[in-house]
C-alpha cells in the first residue's frame, strides 16, 4: 500500500539477515500485517505489547516498529487516517518489500515470484480497513479475558466465498468463535455510514438469496451476518432497515463498533 516496488528485487542476502533476527513478536507482527493488510501502531501496541506497563509499553512499541521499518519488513503509511495521534502509535503500517517477501517465504513462494506492494488506497478505504481491523483487535482483547478463543479471522479477500452461480460473496471479514463446545460463525459488513441505507439494503437481499440457495461458508457452515455500525444511531438505522425485509431475520446481528466484540462472545457463553 506504499508504492509499486518489485519484492523480488529485495536483496535476498538481506532477507536472509533480518530471517535470522527476527522474534516471535516480529513474527506476530507480520502475520497479522498479512492478515489485515494495515494496522495503526496502538492497535499493534494493543495486539502485541499487552503485558507491558503503559509508559515501557510505548518506548518498547517505539523501538520494534522503528527497527522493523528500518529492515523493511513494515512500513509507515505516507499520511494519516482520519486525524489520528502523534508518533507511531497514530502511524499506520503495512508490510513493506522484506515483510512481503518473508510471506511468500512462509508461503512457500519461490523468489522468481513477482509480487507489488498495492498502490495507497483513498482515506475513505483505508478508514474502512482499519474499522475492520479494529474489530480484530477488540476480538482479541476480549478473548484474553476467558471469554473463548478467536478461532479464525479473515479479511477480505480471504474472506469472500463463491456464492454458487459463478461469482462472489464479498464479506468484508469471516469470524468464528469457539467455546464451551460451542462454535459461532459470522460474515462481517463493516459499516462507516458512508453508504446509504438503500445500498446496505441490498446487500442484505444478497445474503438472504445465497442462504436461501443453500450455500454455505468456510467449515461447511451458513454464518450469521454481522453488520458493525460507528454508532448507535446508525445501528438503529440499519435494524429498521432489517427488519422492513422479510426474511430470515435471525440471519442478521447488528452491534457498534464498541459493542461488538463482546456481545459476539456473550452470545457464545449464553
Amino acid at each position: 500500500m506504499t508504492g509499486g516496488h518489485d519484492v523480488s528485487r529485495v536483496r535476498q542476502a538481506h532477507v536472509d539477515w533480518v530471517v535470522e533476527r527476527l522474534t516471535p513478536r516480529d513474527w506476530s507482527i507480520l502475520t497479522d500485517l498479512d492478515r489485515l493488510r494495515l494496522l495503526t501502531g496502538s492497535q499493534l501496541e494493543r495486539l502485541h505489547f499487552p503485558d507491558l506497563h503503559d509508559r515501557s509499553r510505548s518506548v518498547v512499541r517505539w523501538r520494534v516498529l522503528k527497527r522493523l521499518t528500518d529492515w523493511r519488513v513494515i512500513s509507515p503509511l505516507s499520511r494519516r487516517v482520519g486525524g489520528s495521534k502523534r508518533g507511531s502509535a497514530g502511524a499506520a503500517y503495512t508490510l513493506d518489500s522484506v515483510g512481503l517477501r518473508l510471506i511468500q517465504l512462509q508461503d512457500g513462494i519461490g523468489a522468481h515470484q513477482q509480487v507489488r506492494r498495492s498502490a495507497l488506497p483513498g482515506e475513505r478505504f483505508l478508514g474502512h480497513i482499519l474499522a475492520g481491523s479494529e474489530l480484530f483487535v477488540r476480538l482479541v482483547e476480549q478473548a484474553r479475558t476467558g471469554a473463548g478463543k478467536l478461532a479464525d479471522y479473515r479479511a477480505e479477500p480471504r474472506s469472500w466465498q463463491p456464492d454458487g452461480l459463478g461469482g462472489w460473496l464479498k464479506p468484508d471479514a469471516y469470524i468464528r468463535l469457539v467455546g464451551g463446545g460451542v462454535e459461532d460463525n459470522y460474515f462481517v459488513e463493516i459499516d462507516r455510514a458512508t453508504e446509504h441505507i438503500s445500498t446496505i439494503s441490498r446487500k442484505v437481499t444478497v445474503y438472504l438469496d445465497f442462504y436461501r440457495r443453500g450455500q454455505l461458508g468456510p467449515h461447511g457452515i451458513m454464518p450469521r451476518v454481522l453488520f458493525v455500525a460507528p454508532d448507535g444511531s446508525r445501528r438503529d438505522a440499519l435494524k429498521r432497515m432489517i427488519e422492513s425485509n422479510p426474511g430470515h431475520l435471525d440471519l442478521f446481528i447488528v452491534e457498534t463498533e464498541a459493542t461488538a466484540a463482546r456481545s459476539l462472545f456473550m452470545e457464545l457463553t449464553s
